[in-house]
């Protein structure tokens, strides 16, 4: 059996593409709190190469049978990047056990994984880079925007 023993899976926001921070009058509260956690990583790490991930998971497969080995983690924070946005330098994230079907699965496991996740989403995150997936985002966030600038509208956080 062939496949990837890490599937990391995120949404990734440039945090230079955010041009407002203030919440909607008629926000959810979900979305509320995320426009708050993304203000947070602007004013922890400014908005030159970094990006904010979210709506992200990593999962582990620890046998070859998803039934018994399988330990998922959400992940949401900020990753940033060298000045040529080419590599990742280091990332700020928040990592929670998800989903599990591991019986042996222990505290310090779970210590010791979601340091894991942490290092192979900088991983992940060159590969995104190199594989063009961020200057498409880029490009099409740029057209997004100049399209709403010519309607005289406004483009907000989720493009």
């Amino acid at each position: 059996m062939a496949g990837n023993w890490v599937e990391i899976e995120f949404d990734c926001l440039p945090l230079r593409t955010v041009t407002r921070l203030d919440v909607p009058v008629d926000a959810s509260p979900k979305y509320e709190q995320f426009v708050l956690r993304v203000k947070e990583a602007i004013n922890k790490h400014g908005t030159l190469n970094t990006y904010y991930l979210y709506q992200a998971h990593c999962t582990y497969h620890l046998t070859n049978d998803p039934q018994r080995g399988m330990v998922r983690f959400s992940f949401e924070g900020t990753v940033l990047t060298d000045q040529q946005d080419r590599h990742s330098k280091q990332g700020d994230l928040i990592v929670s056990l998800d989903q599990e079907t591991c019986a042996w699965l222990t505290e310090p496991m779970v210590e010791y994984l979601s340091e894991s996740v942490r290092q192979a989403v900088l991983v992940e995150f060159d590969r995104y880079i190199e594989a063009g997936d961020l200057e498409q985002t880029k490009q099409r966030i740029a057209k997004q925007q100049a399209e709403s600038d010519e309607a005289g509208g406004f483009v907000g956080m989720y493009l």
